[in-house]
Formats: C-alpha cells, structure tokens, sequence
C-alpha cells in the first residue's frame, strides 16, 4: 500500500483507495464485489469502477464506506469544528509552560 500525501495525484489517490477498499472487501470482510454491490445498494459495476480507481459519485463510495463498516472513519478527514485539535487537548494536559525560579543565592 502506498502512502498518500499532498503530492500524490488525484489519479493515485483514487487508485489507492479503490484499492484498500478492495483487500478490506475480500480479506477481514470476505465478500465478493456482487455481495458488496447488493449490501451497499448500488451497481457491480460502480463497486469495479472504485475498486479501479475511477471517480464515482461521493454518495455511492459512502453507501459502500458504510456496507464496510467504514464510515465513521470519515469523521477523522474533516472532524467538526467544535471538536478540538488533538494537538490542542495535549497541550491542555500538560498545563501552559512555567517559569522556574532560581533560589535565592542562584545566579
């Protein structure tokens, strides 16, 4: 699997991820693309297309994310706003920094 950054192509960024949605779909989860396509409500052919790398409606990839068991990951690619950075929440834990002062006599 390769790993996807801010300079791969749209063009690999689909192919990657029909491509992990295809080894999730015949590995842990062991359906075929007709079980899937029917599960998911949507064409054999729309499952080949995103397996292929080729663009679909978001809305048939969600139906297919949510036959997966996949969906809530997309709540990690655009969290809402009111939710903290992760960042930010271990900042908190760890407090604002402090000075430390010297003892008297410490130069």
């Amino acid at each position: 699997m390769a790993r996807i950054d801010t300079t791969t192509t749209d063009a690999a960024v689909l192919e990657e991820l029909g491509s992990r949605l295809r080894a999730l779909r015949t590995g842990s989860r062991r359906l075929t693309q007709d079980e899937l396509a029917y599960r998911a409500g949507v064409s054999v052919d729309t499952v080949r297309r995103i397996e292929a790398g080729d663009a679909v409606r978001f809305d048939l990839v969600i139906r297919v994310l949510r036959t997966l068991g996949l969906l809530d990951r997309l709540d990690s690619l655009a969290p809402a706003e009111d939710e903290p950075n992760p960042l930010d929440l271990l900042a908190r834990r760890q407090g604002a920094p402090q000075r430390v002062r010297k003892r008297k006599g410490e130069r």
